[in-house]
């Protein structure tokens, strides 16, 4: 009893270190009778079992499933946490950490504090406790962070889907624009990434900033060319996003025209380098009604450093159709708006009156 006892802890002490499936074999080896055929069966049962324990490959994509390398990620208020202790049901479970960053196990006389600790680090407080309270004598603890606010990326911006994406580890710029079921209809060509501090520890210990290729990948605030990297599929513009990171999906330039023109609206530039002018504005609206003063059109723009306040720039679109006058490059969100001529609009109205009556007269003197 006391040999099977002395065994049973010896067992126990090296599971710790991982060795569970060799011993597990070696006793089963033991227990048939010790000669040569249980023993080939243990070492099959051992390699086959050490094959079969090997972890999952990780993948890049976000997900809702806890992280396997924990080492980074920091335990913050209202993350839901499970908690694993080996052969102990009545204290595996999750818990959701409070407001006040701690979480409380039945038993235990006081919550543990856990906010702003890692999961390995929680996981020593909870053996301990455990140990310190007589419940379990060696007790073997797994935390793993299930949700968490802080540990996501946020996409932002023109894309389908704006909303923060849970993420514990490390993923792609088109991961998460698929994430976010890819851009809106009004998107620009360019995407702007705000990195966090999980990002720069990671680039700056993995020797990323020191590498010329990839030194621009360790700024805090990157912008990455949405329409080459669509078209191209460049890996280097597929930057690498941390938990922390913000995308934004600049939304493209829409100018305006309205007025007496015959196909008033807003207009989406393709993308940020195109310029657009009057000409193609007045274009696009399919020119001016003939009612139309072209001599009195204006741009109007809000300013730069009082963006309630409005800026009127006079054009004259009758010299800028003759060629005499430069033609007016026009920014985002520009209007250009063309006036009605009261005087066009009374003349043609009268032409259009004295025509009905001649041909109320012409019908009128037929025999």
């Amino acid at each position: 009893m006391t040999e099977l006892s002395r065994t049973g802890d010896w067992f126990q002490s090296v599971a710790t270190k991982g060795w569970r499936a060799v011993l597990l074999a070696w006793l089963v080896g033991t227990a048939l009778c010790g000669n040569g055929r249980p023993a080939l069966y243990a070492q099959e049962l051992a390699s086959q079992t050490s094959r079969d324990s090997k972890p999952p490959e990780l993948s890049g994509k976000p997900s809702h499933t806890a992280r396997t390398d924990t080492e980074d990620t920091l335990i913050s208020p209202d993350d839901l946490l499970d908690v694993y202790v080996l052969d102990v049901p009545e204290f595996s479970r999750q818990y959701r950490v409070s407001p006040t960053g701690s979480i409380a196990m039945p038993l235990l006389t006081e919550p543990l504090n856990a906010a702003g600790l890692t999961p390995n680090q929680l996981s020593a407080v909870v053996v301990e406790k455990l140990r310190a309270g007589g419940f379990v004598s060696n007790p073997q603890v797994t935390v793993r962070v299930m949700e968490s606010r802080v540990h996501s990326v946020a996409v932002t911006g023109a894309v389908k889907k704006p909303q923060i994406y849970p993420l514990f580890g490390r993923t792609t710029l088109l991961d998460v624009l698929s994430q976010a079921e890819g851009l809106a209809e009004d998107a620009g060509t360019s995407a702007v990434i705000t990195r966090g501090e999980i990002a720069l520890r990671h680039l700056q210990e993995e020797g990323a900033c020191q590498r010329p290729e990839e030194s621009n990948s360790c700024s805090p605030t990157l912008r990455v060319d949405l329409k080459k990297l669509m078209d191209s599929g460049d890996p280097s513009l597929n930057l690498d996003l941390y938990p922390g990171d913000r995308v934004t999906v600049q939304r493209a330039g829409v100018v305006y025209v309205v007025g007496a023109v015959n196909k008033p609206g807003g207009f989406t530039l393709k993308d940020d380098e195109e310029e657009m002018t009057v000409l193609k504005a007045l274009a696009l609206a399919q020119d001016a009604r003939s009612t139309a003063a072209k001599t009195r059109a204006v741009i109007i723009r809000r300013g730069t450093e009082r963006p309630a306040q409005e800026e009127e720039i006079p054009v004259n679109l009758k010299r800028v159709l003759a060629g005499r006058a430069p033609d007016v490059t026009m920014l985002r969100n520009d209007i250009l708006f063309v006036p009605e001529s009261s005087t066009k609009k009374a003349a043609i109205r009268g032409a259009e009156a004295a025509i009905q009556a001649t041909i109320g007269i012409v019908i009128f003197s037929r025999p």
